[in-house]
């Protein structure tokens, strides 16, 4: 299987098929290189490497994002735990380091945006 065919996999199962539809749909010739990028080296290469579990890959991902002020898509990822086996209570372990190792400012904005995400994932149930 390519690194891209693997990414895709990989993408679709943490983030679920009409996440990925959506991108896919709303691609142009603009973003279609960085689409490519990421797919194939966060998703094929990164994401897809046994080394660590999706449920410790996603922790990690949340924590990265929020240290780094990177907030646009820490939803998305919230999201992508249902999946990937991360807790609510994963991710208030992750925000807790980022607010010693990074800032509480950084933290507790994330957590709002968990939060939120949250709320509106139970919602939709």
């Amino acid at each position: 299987m390519s690194r891209r065919d693997k990414g895709m996999e990989v993408r679709r199962k943490v983030l679920g098929d009409a996440h990925v539809d959506r991108a896919e749909a709303a691609k142009t010739d603009l973003d279609a290189p960085f689409q490519d990028l990421i797919t194939d080296a966060a998703w094929g290469t990164v994401w897809a490497s046994d080394g660590i579990s999706l449920r410790e890959r996603s922790m990690l991902t949340l924590a990265l994002l929020a240290a780094t002020g990177n907030f646009d898509e820490i939803p998305m990822h919230i999201r992508a735990t249902a999946r990937t086996g991360a807790s609510k209570q994963d991710v208030i372990e992750a925000f807790q380091h980022v607010a010693i190792y990074a800032g509480v400012p950084r933290a507790n904005h994330a957590l709002k945006l968990a939060k939120a995400t949250y709320a509106e994932m139970e919602a939709e149930t």
